[in-house]
């Protein structure tokens, strides 16, 4: 059995001014395929975190580059994965996968270290998230679509019923 998928693509110039527009597609195409605001929420700043990475860190103030954000939706039926990426430069992807996430419960606040909560933050609201360095940056990031809940209609879609009605 095919599963069939829309893509959608952005090609965007890497300034804040255009996060904005990323996040609206976004939510307009998490809405369309039929998540919850909650989960609309959750993407929403997952993006908006992986375009701000590209607008602070991907390109020298001074760059001859093309400072562009790649930006793509691939929607499936069961999740959208959306895809960031830059041609800022390469980086060491597994040493960042294995130093990630800016929060130990036994760490004191005073030596946190600054910067990093945009991936905690991703990794946290998000199902999952993989890191790639090639040539730039790419972050793509997973939502799955939960539609065990309730039908259009509003009936239970599990075979349990409900305790008390």
């Amino acid at each position: 059995m095919t599963q069939s998928t829309e893509v959608i693509e952005m090609k965007l110039p890497a300034k804040p001014e255009y996060v904005g527009v990323v996040r609206l597609a976004a939510s307009g195409l998490a809405s369309r395929l039929g998540y919850t605001y909650d989960d609309i929420e959750d993407i929403k700043i997952a993006i908006a975190e992986a375009c701000t990475n590209v607008v602070t860190h991907a390109y020298p103030a001074e760059s001859d580059l093309e400072n562009n954000m790649h930006v793509n939706f691939t929607m499936y039926a069961n999740r959208l994965e959306l895809t960031v990426s830059d041609q800022g430069g390469a980086f060491d992807a597994d040493l960042l996968n294995k130093e990630r996430g800016p929060v130990s419960k036994d760490q004191p606040v005073e030596e946190l270290k600054e910067g990093g909560l945009g991936l905690f933050l991703i990794e946290t609201l998000m199902d999952e998230v993989e890191i790639r360095g090639e040539k730039g940056v790419m972050i793509i990031m997973t939502k799955f679509l939960q539609r065990d809940e309730v039908e259009p209609d509003g009936r239970r879609t599990s075979e349990e019923s409900p305790e008390h009605q």
